[in-house]
């Protein structure tokens, strides 16, 4: 798919829309993230000015640094938390992301609840599924899910979707699966999942948002 005369944005685009119509989707169902994480804002600019509006960062704290003037600079532009959130950071989070990718447990859904609460903001959430049951990784068990949904519902955080980070070293195909099935049994319609190296995978298997950056940014040093 890839094409010497494109740019890296126009190719993952095209490569978006090349899986969504093999798996019978229309492309415009798949939101492109392009994770900005790590990268200064000289580097951002380029993907903003060919037209990407929807980025993710990992750290609020990264994120309130260098987002702030290129919003204003740049109308349109979406913020989504895309790392692990501590929950003294739910506050900041909800003040300036658009959409949260990692609720993941009672204390975050309780400090998050109240931020919302707070603020007057209604920030969309995914669930994360440690889909893979690896012990170093963030997310929700998936046994757990239907509770932690529950909680989320109570807290009245509007819950979108599910989000995961399949293993490394490993077909991503079945996680995304599980992640899909998942989803469907809990009522839920979105999910958050693929990256760089599976993201067409994952758009076969049904996901509405991929969070995508060495394929746009090249790969960090």
């Amino acid at each position: 798919m890839d094409q010497p005369d494109l740019t890296p944005l126009q190719t993952v685009r095209a490569r978006i829309a090349h899986s969504a119509t093999i798996a019978h989707r229309k492309p415009g169902a798949v939101e492109l993230i392009a994770i900005s994480k790590t990268h200064p804002a000289e580097r951002i600019v380029p993907l903003i000015e060919e037209g990407q509006r929807v980025f993710g960062e990992n750290k609020v704290q990264e994120a309130q640094a260098k987002w702030p003037e290129l919003r204003e600079r740049y109308e349109g532009v979406q913020l989504h938390l895309v790392g692990q959130l501590q929950s003294n950071k739910a506050e900041d989070a909800v003040q300036l992301f658009d959409c949260i990718h990692s609720l993941d447990r009672p204390s975050l859904v309780s400090a998050l609840g109240k931020a919302m609460d707070k603020l007057g903001r209604q920030v969309p959430c995914f669930v994360q599924v440690n889909i893979g049951e690896e012990e170093q990784k963030g997310g929700c068990a998936i046994a757990e899910v239907p509770a932690l949904l529950a909680s989320a519902r109570e807290a009245q955080i509007p819950v979108v979707g599910l989000m995961c980070v399949p293993p490394l070293g490993i077909e991503a195909a079945p996680f995304f699966a599980l992640l899909a099935k998942i989803a469907a049994e809990n009522g839920l319609d979105q999910l958050s999942m693929g990256m760089s190296d599976d993201f067409e995978t994952a758009v076969m298997l049904g996901a509405t948002h991929v969070r995508v950056g060495s394929a746009l940014f090249g790969a960090r040093g």
